[in-house]
């Protein structure tokens, strides 16, 4: 499963593609299932390598027929990013241009490894509540909670583990317009005072300048 990606918004640097990965941590995860994919949504947690991502860890609900799929070879994680509207109004030349969407995701290609040890469930619920609870004054952790419940909690998740071999990123930032169509889609985001366009707006300042 292959994603269409342009040389002007294919993106390799991989301090970029890390920005994706650690930003936006909910993921959906596809493996071929008979006639069609099967899909979920997961938040997930990247470890990474010198080279970049080696594996990926996140965990399903027991309940979810996916479940059962995720020892069965290979796997897809997708990572959205920011994206918006883009109105042929913000360019040098609206008349001679068309509305189109910019946007910025990564695509994760690996072998999937379903986990179902208590220990290491435990180990994966523990990595993702550290991430997100690092910010709180009073963080939660699985110590808190009754050892007895908890491996009840636990019995209903499987986790799993994707060992990566492929990464395919796109930022598909306005690169194929000029300096100044970039620089009119930056301001027209703005304009929009909403948090996806203000975010969109951000990644192509940092992402799609001419002499980056």
């Amino acid at each position: 499963m292959s994603v269409y990606i342009p040389r002007h918004f294919s993106e390799a640097d991989r301090a970029a593609v890390r920005h994706v990965l650690d930003e936006h941590g909910f993921a959906t995860l596809i493996t071929a299932s008979g006639a069609e994919p099967m899909l979920s949504h997961v938040p997930v947690l990247v470890d990474y390598g010198a080279e970049g991502p080696v594996s990926v860890i996140g965990h399903v609900a027991a309940a979810n027929p996916h479940a059962a799929l995720l020892g069965n070879g290979a796997g897809l994680l997708v990572f959205q990013g920011p994206h918006g509207y883009v109105s042929p109004n913000w360019y040098t030349t609206p008349k001679q241009s068309v509305p189109t969407w910019n946007y910025v995701a990564v695509h994760v290609h690996g072998e999937l490894e379903r986990l179902d040890a208590l220990g290491d469930k435990r180990a994966i619920v523990d990595a993702l509540s550290a991430r997100h609870e690092a910010a709180f004054a009073q963080p939660w952790t699985s110590a808190k909670m009754d050892p007895a419940l908890l491996d009840k909690m636990l019995g209903a998740i499987v986790g799993f583990r994707m060992t990566v071999r492929r990464v395919d990123a796109k930022f598909k930032l306005s690169q194929n317009r000029s300096a100044a169509d970039r620089t009119g889609v930056v301001a027209g985001l703005d304009a929009r005072h909403n948090a996806g366009d203000d975010a969109l707006a951000e990644w192509m300042r940092r992402y799609a300048a001419p002499d980056r």
